[in-house]
């Protein structure tokens, strides 16, 4: 197939797409106004687009915004680099993997919202707060696939590396992380998500700013086209956090596979 046609499917494809939502949201309209369904339950879409021009013409959303990106930046930028980190460690060391990995295991089993109460109590309820928690969301899926995806390394590739003497770093840098990149990068890119959930989750719990504390407010008093506005928009900025994981994995991957 070439590419003209290629092209022409998937604009077919998105344009079906777009046709399926504004159908479905002009259902949700027509319910709401006919009072099939209580507005306190579901918001008219053309309410909740007149409430989120609202938030940024008024300017209150972008205090909120910035302080969840900034929690939620820190933890996962910390998540992303101890989960590859302790990832490769493990693998590259087995008796470590065999000693730790169980321990690991039983972490990760643990509902991450049992402990957000004790976090409270050892970090406070301030931005360190939020971060662990963000960290705690990301980390295992990321070490873990981390793990995955370098014991999916070709054994022909290392042997390669070994004919051409190439040292640890080398075989590393040139051979098992660009082999475990998309798996590395799928776990980036669901913990993306979880770990925006986890920021929301700790500001719902205890904060005074954020886009999680103004949700709080919203459903706190019935103000249901503001919480689905505020819903919408953390929607939209992790479909763009991911589209940013997607460019930064497609120049990565090309990079290496330019060497």
């Amino acid at each position: 197939m070439d590419d003209s046609k290629f092209g022409l499917k998937n604009w077919r494809i998105v344009t079906a797409q777009l046709a399926f939502l504004l159908l479905f949201l002009a259902l949700v309209e027509y319910l709401v106004r006919a009072d099939i369904i209580g507005s306190l339950y579901l918001s008219k879409p053309t309410q909740v687009v007149i409430e989120i021009v609202s938030l940024f013409s008024k300017g209150v959303i972008f205090h909120h915004l910035l302080v969840t990106l900034g929690e939620f930046t820190a933890g996962y930028v910390l998540s992303a680099i101890a989960g590859v980190g302790t990832g490769l460690f493990l693998v590259l060391v087995p008796r470590a993997e065999s000693f730790f990995r169980p321990f690991l295991s039983a972490l990760l089993a643990v509902p991450k919202v049992t402990i957000i109460p004790l976090l409270m109590l050892w970090v406070g309820i301030g931005l360190s707060h939020k971060i662990a928690i963000v960290f705690l969301f990301c980390f295992f899926t990321i070490a873990f696939n981390t793990i995955t995806g370098i014991k999916q390394t070709a054994d022909n590739h290392l042997k390669v590396a070994r004919v051409f003497e190439a040292t640890r770093f080398q075989t590393i840098t040139k051979v098992i992380l660009p082999s475990a990149a998309p798996t590395i990068f799928v776990s980036l890119r669901v913990s993306a998500a979880t770990g925006l959930v986890g920021a929301l989750f700790g500001e719902m719990i205890a904060s005074k700013d954020g886009l999680g504390n103004l949700l709080v407010q919203a459903t706190s008093t019935y103000d249901t086209a503001k919480a689905f506005a505020i819903i919408t928009i953390v929607t939209i900025v992790s479909v763009l956090i991911i589209s940013v994981i997607d460019l930064f994995e497609r120049r990565v991957v090309l990079k290496w596979k330019s060497h």
